[in-house]
């Protein structure tokens, strides 16, 4: 093999496994094509190790997460955690990876696929040629700020606190890998913040007035987030690329996630300063249809195509698996979540077979 890559695969809850395993055949089947050689290491994270360690990151996955190339996650979570206390649900052991390797930049693209307008639920008018990148801030703001938890006042009522702030250097960071983001796209960069009465948003506004000083050729728009959440129904092509804090990124990259018809077919990637970064899809774990052969894999495998693009550097791997996605949908494949009339029902493991003879195809 001429090159050869470790990655850590985290399938995680739900859906995960059923996801994960399509994801991995198709990693298998380009990179022996190509020439990529993976080494693929599973690891425990969020309900399925608390189910077994105790807890929602153990010490040794996230080890091996940072002797990685890669991490490759799939979903965690599910109503059998939710009455456990908040730093024991499986969610914060996303935060924690996240805080771990030191994850500050996630990427979010809210593409609109022509063979998936109909799936919108917005008139095609209003999503026809929608291609949107959000760029959410990650390790900071509102979920990791303190003081934070529930107390209990000199009244004995109890109060519950979470703190929303950022640093001068926090938001230099995000802001920059916005703006060369921007510069690899449409050159246009929304900020979005809530200035008109959060001060943890004036400082945001301010520094990326600043910094968008050192980019002439990105043009720098900013919006408050509520106008943005409207906007984003109301005109989303007016956007191109938006960079926004941890609260407003994680609710915003959601909303422009249905514009594309399912949340179940978007990707994203969270990267640091150094080392490997995690790639996941937007979408959750799903229990309801966890076993039932019902998940739509797409962004799942769609998320390992970013894995090759941006953290392995390995652009025709990826464009590969990119065009497999496209050719499945030509075709007429669809999965529970984006079926429509006269398209092809297929359940996960039927869709990562469709992949499979897809690819083949293309490399004849």
């Amino acid at each position: 093999m001429a090159v050869h890559y470790r990655v850590t695969l985290l399938p995680g809850d739900g859906i995960g496994p059923e996801i994960m395993a399509v994801a991995v055949d198709v990693l298998k089947f380009v990179g022996k094509r190509i020439g990529i050689g993976f080494e693929f290491q599973e690891a425990l994270i969020g309900g399925a190790a608390i189910d077994a360690e105790g807890e929602p990151l153990p010490a040794a996955t996230l080890e091996m997460c940072r002797n990685s190339d890669a991490v490759l996650l799939a979903a965690i979570g599910g109503y059998k955690w939710d009455s456990l206390p908040s730093h024991l649900r499986p969610e914060s052991g996303l935060l924690g990876l996240r805080a771990g390797l030191g994850l500050f930049a996630n990427l979010r693209p809210a593409k609109i696929l022509p063979e998936l307008i109909n799936a919108s639920t917005l008139k095609r008018e209003v999503v026809e040629g929608v291609d949107i990148m959000v760029v959410r801030e990650l390790t900071g703001g509102i979920y990791f700020g303190q003081p934070k938890g529930i107390f209990v006042t000199e009244t004995g009522e109890k109060r519950g606190v979470n703190t929303m702030a950022y640093t001068e250097k926090e938001i230099e960071r995000i802001g920059r890998v916005a703006f060369e983001t921007a510069l690899k796209r449409g050159g246009k960069l929304c900020s979005v913040d809530k200035a008109n009465v959060l001060e943890v948003s004036q400082l945001w506004r301010s520094r990326m007035i600043s910094l968008g000083l050192e980019y002439p050729d990105v043009e720098l728009s900013h919006m408050y987030v509520d106008n943005c959440a409207m906007q984003l129904l109301r005109w989303p092509k007016q956007f191109d690329t938006i960079v926004t804090g941890n609260l407003f990124g994680d609710i915003l990259s959601d909303a422009a996630a249905m514009l594309t018809g399912s949340i179940g077919m978007l990707p994203s990637a969270s990267l640091g300063e150094g080392g490997p970064g995690v790639f996941e899809p937007v979408h959750g774990s799903a229990p309801d249809i966890a076993g039932q052969d019902k998940a739509n894999p797409l962004a799942q495998v769609l998320s390992a195509a970013m894995m090759l693009r941006y953290g392995l550097n390995q652009p025709e791997a990826a464009s590969q698996i990119e065009q497999a996605v496209l050719r499945v949908l030509a075709n007429g494949d669809r999965t529970g979540d984006i079926m429509s009339e006269g398209m092809n029902l297929l359940g996960c493991r039927a869709m990562g077979d469709a992949l499979i003879q897809v690819l083949e195809e293309l490399k004849s």
